[in-house]
């Protein structure tokens, strides 16, 4: 088994009211970014280090949790583009459209509400050249 590990999040957990619907959402924007979804239980389905659950699975403890603003990196525009158009086809609310963030030069993004009303934005920071891909861990 490998994993491969690139910054400062390990993993994520969201704990949803209707799992059927985030599923619905987190698959149309993730296969724009190319992250593809596992687990097939009725309690959960995991992407990369994001965890999504209903309240009743084992870690969740019974509760929800709370809103969350969650950001995934697009490699360019256009996947931001794809992402925002792919999210409000299948379930997402706008939260802001595609376009330049004044958070620092390049800084294209949008914005959307998922159906429990998390902020999930996907961004694209401008050219740039990365050093490795990710770290890679064996176990």
């Amino acid at each position: 088994m490998e994993l491969h590990r690139g910054r400062l999040i390990d993993h994520i957990q969201l704990v949803v009211r209707d799992l059927a619907a985030s599923r619905k959402f987190y698959e149309a924007v993730l296969k724009v970014l190319d992250v593809p979804i596992g687990g097939s239980a009725d309690t959960y389905f995991w992407a990369d280090e994001l965890f999504v659950s209903t309240a009743d699975s084992r870690a969740a403890s019974g509760q929800l949790t709370g809103r969350h603003h969650l950001a995934f990196q697009a490699k360019d525009r256009a996947t931001v583009d794809a992402f925002y158009k792919a999210g409000l086809a299948f379930g997402g609310r706008d939260n802001g459209a595609p376009g330049e963030r004044p958070y620092h030069p390049g800084y294209y993004a949008a914005f959307l509400l998922d159906p429990d009303g998390n902020n999930i934005e996907a961004v694209y920071h401008g050219e740039a050249k990365r050093s490795a891909a990710s770290v890679k861990i064996e176990f």
